[in-house]
């Protein structure tokens, strides 16, 4: 989403006639476009700040402005921590970035733009074109979260739900498509709980499906309260719809499921999975894991572990918790961090091996691969993904961008897959 967000800053600077630069040193103006999800994030920022500072040591001094969920969460303290900084925005005010901009190069004072306004924000964007030309372009449809997981900050940097008007959604994913967007992913904090007078995600899902030029769909992230019957059934009925589904458990214990408020449970959990896989059996699975929540015990981690096992995710991401000012599980006691570190080591050897299987599996199998771009500073190759995201680089003396070609497989490495490009149907499909 945060890149979705650069970008649509991008459109909106382009009215004042500020445009990107890639050049740090020939910057104007420096906007840091900030995320509240890992650990020291607030920190970070002074490190940037820090940076551009060392650039512009000698010479005029940028407009310096601090965007994003950071923004929205250490405003003050970034404010009068560090009078460098001109403005800090949070994620639902950035479409008045042009006039914060323009009163500081008048009056050079420090603004802090930090409210949730975000029916205004939508307001105003939807009378900007989104200019992404990404063969795979993002398209943010919902934003904030109302579920309020004892761990997350997002209800404190995105505010609550808000679902933008569908067919608005569906006029800025048309304009995506004729920038040359093969691929479209849906955006939410919590992307399923999308509704608009009614209309759910399934039927954006089933809008874009009759889209002509449009290859896949994909939507993130998901919350497994909100995976609707009309939601799975889509995943039976539309074929742009790609089989891999990202959807955060957090952990195999129903008992840190209750304590980080989740509002599941693993039978629950499983029960979709089982149910996606009745209407899909092509249909894989990705999720996130915390380890060492407040409160989990070795029963609680071995949970997590089994549950990897069972269900098999292709891609996971875990990270030890790490607290957030101002959530509730902040204030909780913290598993010991060397056992969190052993518990940590030990799971993701296991998902690794996991994913390490899946991949020995492609090894002589034909994959569809959506070619995103060359290959810099490597020579008639090309870089796309197949359906599950898995990131594939084939070599070819044609321009293969936004090209969706069948490849064998022939050699992976931990994080790409490398292939041939194939004109016959006689071999094997994966």
């Amino acid at each position: 989403m945060n890149e979705y967000d650069s970008n649509r800053i991008l459109d909106i600077t382009k009215k004042i006639n500020y445009f990107q630069t890639l050049e740090k040193s020939e910057a104007d103006c420096y906007i840091i476009n900030t995320c509240h999800i890992r650990e020291k994030a607030t920190e970070k920022v002074f490190h940037d700040v820090g940076r551009v500072k060392k650039v512009y040591r000698n010479k005029k001094k940028p407009i310096l402005i601090i965007a994003g969920c950071v923004a929205q969460a250490e405003g003050d303290l970034i404010l009068k921590k560090d009078k460098y900084v001109d403005a800090v925005i949070g994620p639902q005010s950035y479409q008045s970035i042009n006039k914060v901009i323009k009163e500081i190069e008048k009056k050079r004072k420090q603004f802090d733009l930090t409210n949730f306004d975000t029916i205004k924000k939508f307001d105003q964007l939807k009378i900007i074109n989104n200019n992404d030309t990404n063969v795979s372009s993002f398209l943010t449809i919902q934003e904030g979260c109302d579920k309020f997981c004892k761990f997350c900050v997002v209800p404190y940097t995105r505010g609550p739900e808000y679902s933008r008007n569908f067919s608005e959604v569906l006029k800025e994913a048309d304009s995506l498509i004729r920038n040359g967007a093969k691929e479209l992913t849906l955006l939410g904090q919590n992307v399923n709980a999308y509704n608009d007078n009614n209309k759910r995600l399934s039927d954006i899902i089933y809008a874009l499906e009759e889209k002509k030029g449009l290859l896949r769909i994909r939507y993130t992230t998901s919350h497994p309260k909100d995976m609707t019957q009309d939601l799975i059934e889509a995943h039976k009925d539309c074929s742009k719809l790609m089989p891999l589904l990202h959807l955060p458990v957090q952990s195999g214990s129903d008992k840190i499921l209750k304590n980080m408020n989740r509002k599941h449970n693993i039978r629950e959990y499983l029960e979709i999975i089982r149910r996606l896989k009745e209407k899909n059996p092509k249909i894989k699975f990705a999720s996130d894991f915390i380890i060492a929540y407040p409160g989990e015990e070795d029963y609680d981690f071995n949970k997590t572990c089994k549950l990897m096992e069972t269900v098999k995710f292709i891609n996971s991401y875990s990270f030890i918790y790490s607290p957030r000012p101002g959530t509730p599980a902040s204030e909780m006691n913290m598993v010991d961090n060397l056992i969190a570190k052993k518990r940590l080591t030990k799971f993701q050897n296991i998902a690794n091996k996991i994913k390490l299987n899946y991949k020995k599996n492609f090894l002589n199998k034909v994959v569809k691969v959506l070619f995103e771009n060359k290959m810099k500073n490597e020579k008639n190759q090309y870089f796309g993904r197949d359906e599950y995201q898995n990131p594939v680089i084939v070599f070819s003396k044609k321009n293969l961008i936004g090209e969706e070609k069948r490849v064998l497989i022939k050699k992976f490495s931990q994080h790409t897959i490398y292939g041939e490009l194939v004109d016959s149907d006689n071999i094997l499909a994966a």
